[in-house]
Formats: structure tokens, sequence, C-alpha cells
């Protein structure tokens, strides 16, 4: 079993940027693919981009492309979101969830959740 938090939402102007944390427990965290996944109130859930285990394959949303940033440290259990001219459309609770692999990932399948952080982006 996963267990994840993140951390590092916040409220930021618009053209600002925001790094977003992703930390898991459990042994097996370095095997899973990690997505972020993002609700806007009123909206459906939106993929944002996901990375393998390995750390060298990564997807991104078109939204979010050239812009965001994801990445993973595996010896601290880390998963990060780099997030740069952000939009007040990127406003949304983002969360980080496991896959077993990149073939779930582009399937939308997820297994495990974390709580969620808020971003708030102003114009």
């Amino acid at each position: 079993q996963v267990q994840l938090v993140e951390s590092g939402g916040g409220l930021v102007q618009a053209g600002g940027s925001l790094r977003l944390s992703c930390v898991a427990s459990g042994r097996t965290f370095s095997t899973y693919t990690i997505n972020w996944v993002r609700q806007a109130p009123g909206k459906e859930r939106e993929f944002v981009a996901a990375i393998n285990w390995g750390g060298d394959i990564t997807n991104y949303a078109d939204s979010v492309k050239g812009r965001f940033t994801i990445s993973r440290d595996n010896a601290k259990n880390t998963v990060y979101l780099q997030m740069n001219s952000l939009k007040p459309e990127d406003t949304a609770v983002y969360y980080c969830a496991s896959s077993r692999d990149m073939v779930s990932s582009w399937s939308r399948r997820y297994d495990y959740w974390g709580q969620g952080t808020q971003v708030t982006v102003s114009s």
C-alpha cells in the first residue's frame, strides 16, 4: 500500500510559480507511476502530468505542456510538480495519485490518492 501527502500549494499571481511535492510512504513507492491530477470547482478531475518509476518517461496534458515539469527523487520518496507561468485557469485542488504503470496512467486508472493541496492563481 502507498500513502501520499501533497504540499506546496498556495496563492500566487498570474505568471508566478509554485512547486508542489508529493511524499509517499511504502516500500514499493519506487515501482509506481505517479500522477498529478487536478479538480477545479464545478469541474471534473483533469489529468495534469505523470512520471514513470525510473523518471525517464513523462506525460503532460496539453494545457500545461511547456509550463509544468514533473520529476521524482526515489531516494526521498518524493515527486515534484514545478509549475511556471501560472494562469488563473490553473486554479484547482491538485492531487497526486499512483498508478501501477504508465499504461494504467494513460488509461486514467489510479490506485491511491493523496488528500490534495489547493492552488489559487489570481489575475
